[in-house]
């Protein structure tokens, strides 16, 4: 990971800072340090995030579907070596699931850690995915743990609190079924990056390090396809549905096996919109891009 930033023209003290947090802050191996499918592309966003790490802040990241937000999450707690706990947010989500609850083991009585627990003892990273759906009880449990104070209080048992390296990096989509707006005094426990759409220039990057062999045509029409729909849903054309980037991966991924490109962008991004008069624009726009008769390889020999 320090090399890829190296590659992205990181600023050079900041990189020399992260090398000496993981010097000061070593962890024996983990199977919570996970290496990330996917790099995350963007500068300025990069340097944002590590100064707020560094800073010892909790990050908030907003913005559209499909701009890397979880990517970013995983590339931050790997580049930091920090284990990860990712923690998905939902109607279901109370304090019971997130700090622990009491469990019977072995005849006695228990208490069986959550994961903000495990995080905030083992200085891990926990990412809490959608905290926009949290509802109040979830909510009350992040007021209490993102506070300055840095401690939670568990009734009947102790008072633990964070470790020095725990960080919570949170992130929200706006306008999805289930969500709501935070509240003030929970946004103001992180510094909030919104990010930005994903460039051409940075998808064609994330696709040629995953598809190394991919044939150049090709890879400027997956890019043109996913711009031009990501232009069609800012302008109201269409919904958020069909711009899907795991789907677009998803879909390369199904040509490599054999499957035609246009069954496979048809598969992972056309039928994920069930409006009929909207997957006719994106079918029309994949049309235009992908003509259904493609016989040849998507992939360099």
């Amino acid at each position: 990971m320090i090399e890829f930033l190296k590659s992205q023209d990181i600023d050079e003290n900041l990189i020399n800072k992260i090398e000496e947090f993981r010097k000061n802050n070593p962890i024996e191996e983990s199977d919570r340090i996970e290496k990330p499918e996917f790099h995350y592309y963007g500068k300025e966003v990069w340097e944002e995030a590590i100064t707020a790490i560094l800073a010892g802040e909790n990050l908030l990241l907003t913005g559209a579907k499909a701009t890397g937000k979880n990517v970013l999450a995983n590339n931050l707690s790997y580049l930091f070596q920090r284990p990860s706990w990712n923690i998905s947010f939902h109607v279901h989500t109370d304090y019971n699931s997130l700090i622990g609850s009491d469990t019977f083991k072995d005849g006695k009585v228990e208490f069986r850690e959550g994961p903000i627990y495990k995080c905030a003892i083992n200085g891990g990273f926990g990412i809490l995915d959608e905290i926009n759906m949290a509802k109040n009880d979830a909510i009350a449990v992040l007021h209490a743990t993102l506070d300055h104070r840095r401690i939670i209080d568990i009734p009947g048992y102790d008072k633990i609190k964070l470790n020095k390296n725990t960080r919570f990096i949170a992130t929200m989509n706006y306008g999805y079924v289930g969500t709501r707006e935070i509240n003030e005094a929970l946004a103001s426990r992180f510094m909030v990056i919104d990010m930005p759409n994903i460039t051409k220039s940075n998808l064609k990057k994330l696709i040629k390090e995953k598809y190394p062999t991919i044939k150049e045509k090709y890879l400027d029409t997956f890019t043109d396809l996913f711009d031009s729909l990501q232009l069609k849903s800012e302008n109201g054309e269409i919904s958020t549905k069909s711009v899907d980037l795991r789907g677009l991966i998803g879909a390369i991924e199904m040509m490599q096996i054999g499957l035609s490109p246009y069954k496979a962008i048809k598969l992972s991004m056309i039928n994920k919109t069930f409006d009929d008069f909207e997957k006719e624009i994106v079918t029309d726009t994949v049309k235009t891009k992908i003509p259904e008769n493609i016989k040849e390889s998507v992939f360099d020999e």
